[in-house]
């Protein structure tokens, strides 16, 4: 059993998001030890591009901050080398195909597997063309996660079908971000998920309140939080520690 089931079978799954070297690599190293003792179950880590199509304003903003400030693949897979030494939280990186392809794929997954990184997000990447990374994926023991969206309509079964890890069920269309309401269309996507497969689903783009990250436990096995996170980041600096931790525990509590 990886650390992505062992983390959904203890209950349900909080699954925060910052943009790795947003402050700088020492706080997003701070952040992972802070986010796993404020009650995170699992941690996705950004990986910084020039051109993340999925993402908001919030999120957009500390990927060129991270980018200014030097971050590369290299020293993230350093970062999770050196958090390995503390914790065992499940750790996912999420990225974009471009990255990937750039630092070349079978090379991308050795170093995540050496590093200790469980899985991968890859939002600009369809389904239909999931072949392109699954191979080397799968030939370093990295997780793939695949995505749900409120458009995937009679695709979802097919999708599930074949999930592993666990299902990323997008809320909303658009950008990641935060949202004042939050699209229970999510349920219907859950539901059709939950028909053909046992892999856990997660619920993610727009949760920004401990109040909404209750409600959408209520639907799915896991909340993914993210623009909230990385706009307390920003606003904190290296400051972010404290309200980085008292927001994770209100989230915590929510899904309790």
């Amino acid at each position: 059993m990886n650390r992505i089931t062992e983390a959904f079978g203890r209950r349900k799954a909080l699954i925060p998001f910052v943009t790795g070297g947003d402050p700088d690599m020492d706080m997003t190293e701070k952040l992972i030890y802070t986010l796993a003792d404020a009650g995170a179950d699992l941690i996705e880590i950004g990986v910084p591009f020039s051109d993340p199509i999925a993402e908001g304003p919030v999120i957009l903003a500390a990927s060129d901050r991270s980018l200014r400030a030097g971050c590369t693949a290299d020293k993230l897979f350093d970062l999770v080398r050196r958090a390995r030494r503390r914790t065992n939280i499940p750790l996912l990186f999420m990225t974009y195909l471009n990255p990937v392809f750039v630092y070349g794929s079978r090379r991308f997954m050795e170093n995540c597997a050496d590093a200790g990184v469980d899985g991968l997000i890859v939002p600009d990447m369809p389904w239909e063309e999931r072949a392109e990374l699954l191979g080397d994926c799968a030939a370093c023991g990295v997780t793939l996660v695949s995505m749900l969206a409120p458009t995937s309509a009679e695709r979802v079964r097919r999708i599930a079908a074949e999930a592993a890890g666990f299902l990323y069920c997008v809320s909303s269309l658009g950008v990641t971000g935060e949202r004042r309401e939050i699209d229970h269309t999510v349920a219907g996507i859950v539901a059709r998920a939950r028909e053909v497969t046992d892999v856990p689903c997660a619920v993610g783009f727009g949760i920004s309140t401990p109040a909404q990250a209750g409600e959408m436990a209520a639907l799915a096995d896991g909340v993914i939080v993210g623009s909230a996170i990385v706009r307390l980041i920003a606003e904190h600096g290296v400051d972010c520690l404290g309200p980085v931790r008292e927001f994770t525990r209100g989230l915590r509590a929510a899904i309790d």
